[in-house]
């Protein structure tokens, strides 16, 4: 196997993004070859996507940022999450690899409802590309639908070995059905069905309520300095 050398780079202190108070730094891959079968490799080592960027927390007093993945051959449902695919049975769901004038609407409203005090907003159509399309790798979508209505779609990175979920956005008026939960589901369904190893959920913030819940999906691993490590059992969140 042919070794390659990759250039990374880091940015300056910003202000975190997570964690009141505190200072973050990312770790910046500078490769202008990236594919696939790289950024997977990438995605082993803690790195995430966003847009065409990969990046990875390495912040000088703080190691908060925990990357997740989901085993997938091992994944049980808990009772909650039962009880959420029971909530939403009533829905249809189908995959895409077109991303449509419709999935931005959506998202704007999401982000307006949900997320006005956030750095996302206000949301526009060059932010939304930026985020997530990629020139070298094209999303998959998972478009969730009340009848004919789209209510829902995650955005997930599909590569030789996991799936990895970049983003979830929702129809504000359908809060109460638990859609980013279930949208999560989606995904561990779809590895399945497709014989994927592994969904990368991204960062585990325990410090930070919005980003703490990804150890409700069960077993998991968490990337430590001795490497992954495999998660079964926890006292429930």
């Amino acid at each position: 196997m042919t070794s390659r050398s990759i250039s990374v780079g880091i940015s300056h202190p910003f202000d975190c993004s997570y964690i009141d108070g505190l200072q973050e730094q990312l770790l910046i891959i500078q490769e202008p070859q990236l594919d696939g079968a790289l950024f997977e490799q990438l995605l082993g080592m803690g790195f995430r996507r966003n847009g065409n960027s990969i990046y990875k927390p390495r912040c000088p007093s703080c190691s908060a940022c925990q990357s997740i993945r989901v085993v997938v051959p091992e994944f049980k449902l808990s009772k909650r999450q039962k009880r959420t695919i029971k909530n939403n049975q009533d829905l249809t769901w189908q995959v895409t690899d077109e991303c449509s004038a419709e999935h931005y609407a959506l998202y704007e409203r999401y982000i307006s409802g949900r997320h006005s005090d956030g750095p996302m907003y206000p949301p526009s159509e060059d932010q939304y590309n930026d985020f997530l399309l990629c020139s070298w790798l094209k999303p998959t979508y998972i478009e969730v639908f009340e009848q004919d209505k789209l209510i829902g779609v995650a955005v997930t990175d599909q590569l030789n070995n996991s799936l990895s979920a970049i983003y979830s956005y929702f129809d504000p008026d359908y809060a109460k059905r638990s859609l980013g939960s279930f949208m999560i589901l989606l995904q561990c369904d779809l590895a399945l069905q497709l014989g994927k190893q592994f969904v990368y959920l991204g960062y585990q913030i325990d410090e930070n309520r919005k980003m703490n819940y990804k150890r409700l999906y069960r077993p998991y691993q968490i990337l430590t300095a001795n490497g992954w490590q495999h998660i079964e059992k926890e006292p429930t969140l």
